[in-house]
This record gives structure tokens, sequence and C-alpha cells, in this order.
């Protein structure tokens, strides 16, 4: 059977005290709806069906490439209202799974399950299947209970606030997940009635109206209460990004890391990894990262969609945005690769080097304060301590070459566009503005010279110190 997916995400978060609407609120570096609509297309389905009211455009020009139907929720009169929105778009022979913007953590496999427990309906009765996602939680206070009777079977879901005391006491609570078929849920939906004590049309008070027409319905119990959890506060919203952290340190170590403090790193992305990983804590992965076999992230690193070759060792507080870094390479501590970089083989960037946007050769090093920016350089290069590629005119970048086995000395300006030949050496302190030849010593130095009879100044005195300031700031003819 064809499936739609609904996630209502219409609500305007008022307990988030923030301008942003509640479902673009950042969970692992991306918005909470854009969690839900990733788990959604896991599961492969027909349409994705948003429906969306408060800050309705932000929404939208947040998320602008994610192929989904928008749908209006103008009023916000209650979630079997806002799923009312949707049903015009939906065809009878689909299924419909609905999800909320605000519950980030749900997973496929959770879903998977709950729409096995549906099944496919038959073609004549019994009535279609209602599947309910249900949750044993450790306090339920505010959330609608599920109501069995002697038999087990599900007669209805009662608000917390519409509940009397023997159902305030019970723990197991609805999710508001629920898949059912279209044309069934329509007709259950036309019976909704807004008589409770919000005065909305509950999407819950459909499963009474299922039960009362004869239709089966189940509830399915989540495996873990985090994954159901709606995010309605700064609070909850830190609770879910502790779930999503330890879910993720998780993976990774099943997958063969060894994190030296599971609670103390930041994954805000894909992040996989081979065997042998170590990671150091306060790392933060953003997007896609690959680690490679036995690479080693020191602690306080910032890794965002890069890939990192085996035996490579990250040392501590280096900013890798971008990147494509070889086997066996040395980087940092305190180095920084900007996008457009990629290193290969055995390279050595070390302590505040940054490199951006450039290529850098198999068994080259730059080991310590130098700027590579818009550069090729070839393999067994040595770059000098404080060598600058000048690079930038204030208007245009230009490029630099330099080429295998060239030795480039200490304070060294390359001014781009520039080539260094290969086997070339630039003596230190030089000022390079046009092409050193393969194989040469090129330096380029003022004459040394030496100041007779001059001696350091004195210390000024207040009055001596603010005449002298007077003085420099005059103009020229007024001195």
């Amino acid at each position: 059977m064809l499936l739609s997916v609904v996630i209502l995400a219409a609500g305007q978060g008022k307990r988030m005290n923030s301008d942003l609407p509640k479902v673009l609120q950042p969970l692992a570096g991306r918005p909470l709806l854009a969690h839900v609509l990733n788990t959604a297309r896991a599961l492969e389905p027909t349409n994705i069906i948003v429906v969306y009211g408060h800050g309705g455009a932000q929404v939208q020009a947040a998320l602008p490439d994610e192929g989904v139907d928008w749908v209006l929720q103008a009023e916000q009169l209650g979630t079997g209202h806002a799923v009312m929105q949707a049903m015009p778009i939906i065809p009878d022979d689909h299924r419909v799974l609905v999800l909320y913007g605000d519950v980030p953590l749900i997973r496929a496999e959770t879903l998977r399950s709950l729409l096995g427990a549906a099944g496919d309906p038959p073609e004549a009765p019994p009535s279609p299947t209602l599947a309910l996602l249900s949750a044993l939680a450790q306090d339920p206070t505010g959330y609608g209970r599920i109501v069995r009777d002697s038999a087990n079977k599900v007669r209805a879901i009662i608000e917390h606030r519409d509940a009397n005391s023997d159902q305030l006491a019970i723990r197991e609570i609805n999710t508001g997940v629920l898949v059912a078929p279209a044309k069934a849920l329509r007709g259950w939906l036309s019976a909704l009635k807004n008589d409770n004590a919000q005065g909305e049309y509950l999407l819950t008070d459909a499963t009474a109206i299922a039960v009362k027409a004869g239709a089966p319905v189940g509830a399915m119990l989540a495996a873990d209460e985090s994954e159901v959890t709606g995010v309605n506060d700064k609070i909850q919203l830190a609770a879910a990004e502790a779930a999503y952290r330890s879910a993720r340190a998780d993976g990774l170590m099943r997958a063969g890391a060894t994190l030296a403090d599971p609670a103390r790193i930041d994954i805000r992305g894909e992040v996989s990894v081979e065997r042998d990983v170590f990671i150091d804590v306060n790392a933060v992965l953003v997007g896609r990262v690959h680690l490679g076999a036995r690479v080693k992230v020191g602690p306080n690193c910032y890794l965002r969609n890069a890939t990192i070759g085996a035996d490579t060792e990250i040392f501590a507080n280096s900013v890798i945005d971008e990147v494509a870094v070889g086997e066996n390479c040395r980087i940092g501590p305190f180095a920084r690769l900007r996008p457009g970089s990629v290193l290969q083989n055995e390279v050595h960037i070390g302590n505040f080097v940054e490199v951006k946007n450039s290529r850098i050769g198999t068994g080259s090093k730059a080991n310590h304060l130098t700027y590579l920016g818009d550069t090729r350089v070839g393999s067994d290069v040595n770059v000098g301590a404080g060598t600058i590629t000048c690079n930038y005119d204030g208007l245009n970048k230009w490029p630099s070459v330099i080429e295998d086995g060239a030795f480039i000395g200490s304070g060294a300006m390359l001014v781009a566009p520039v080539r260094i030949g290969a086997k070339a050496t630039i003596g230190a302190g030089s000022t390079i503005t046009s092409t050193a030849p393969d194989g040469k010593l090129t330096l380029s130095r003022a004459r040394q010279t030496t100041i007779e009879g001059w001696n350091r100044p004195n210390k000024f005195g207040e009055a001596d110190k603010a005449a002298a300031i007077d003085l420099a700031l005059q103009k020229p003819k007024d001195r």
C-alpha cells in the first residue's frame, strides 16, 4: 500500500521564548524539522506533507529544497484540524503516517515496526487497522493516556487535562504518532468535535471514534521514551541534544572507535569511522566526516565535512573545514585547514599554520607559523617558519606554485602569482616576486646596515610625552 507522511509543524512554540519558530530550533546544528524529514524519507513514502502555520515563510525559507508538499493551517485549531488540512491531497488508497516536527529523535526502525503492526488493510471488512505509537513515561504529566479495556485492547486516548484521577495514574502515554488508511482516517476526522478542555479538534479523539466504528486499534510501545519525546522549551531541547549525542557516540563505539569520554563529544552530522579510531575530549564533528583506520583526533578539535586518511593524527585545538587529508599525516596543534584544501599522504602541517584552498603534495611539511593560500605545493617540499604566500591584492586572489623538492627558508614572502622551481632554495627573509628557477638559491634582501651613534630612546616623563604627541599630530605646515 502506498504511504503518505504528514508532519505537523504549525505550532508557535511560545515556551521557547525565541523569535525562531519551534521546528527551526537547532538540534545537532540542524532544524528539528530537518531531522524528522530525514527520518520520513528513509521510509521511502510516496509523498511527504508538512502542515505549517506560525512562521511559515521562515520555515519554508530555511528548508527550501526538501521536495515536500507545504500545506497551511491558517488557524491552529488542534492536531486533528491540522491533519484535516493535509487530507485533500492524499488518495484513498494510501496509508497515512502522522509525525511531528518537534519530535526529532524518532527512529526509522521504530516507524517501520509501526507500519508493520498496522499491516496492509484488506479490501473487505473487518475495518482497517489504526496503529498508535505509545511509550511508558517516567513522568506522564501533560501527555494523553492510553486507556485499555479489561482485555487490554485500546479503547480511547484521554488528554491530561480531561483525565480523571484513575486515568492520570496510567503511565502508558500517547506519542501522537499513528498510521491509518487514508479513507478510514478521513471519516474519523470528519466526526471530530471540539467539546474538550482545549476547545480543539484533537487527533487523539479519532481513536475513540475508530473504536466505536469497530475498527481494530492497536498500540505499539516505543523501545525508548527519549525517541518519542517532544521538544517544547530550551530545557527539553538541551535534553534532546544530549540524547542525540549519546546515541551517536554509541554508534561510533560500536563501529570501532574509542572515545576518551562519550559525554564530551559533539556530533552534528553523518560521521563514519573505521577500526581503532581514537577521539579525545571536546571534539566537534559537523556534517559529513569520515575517519580512516587508526586516526587519532586530539582534544578540542573541530572537523567539518572532512575526510581523514588512515593513521593520520590531528593534534589538539586544530580546525579542519571542508578538507580531504591523506594517510599518515600530522596536523597541528593549533592548525587551521580551510575549505578547498587537499593534503596528500605523509604531510605535516604544524602549529599555527593555516592552509586555504591549497593542494599539498606527498611528504611536504609546513611546521610553524605559516600561511599557504591558493597554493599548489609539490611533494617533499619544506616550508620554513613564518612563510606567507601573499595571495590577495585587495581585489583578487592569485596562485602560487611550489614545485617538488623546494626548500623555503624562514620568514619568506612569496608574492603571488609566483612559481618556485623544483629543488629551488629560497633564502630566509626573502621577498620573492617572480619565478625562482629550478635547483638554484634565490634570495632577496636589503643591504644590512649598522647606524653609528644611534641610542635607544629614554623613557619620557608625562609632560615630555604629551609634547611629543602634540608635535607628531601637527600638520607639516604647522610644525
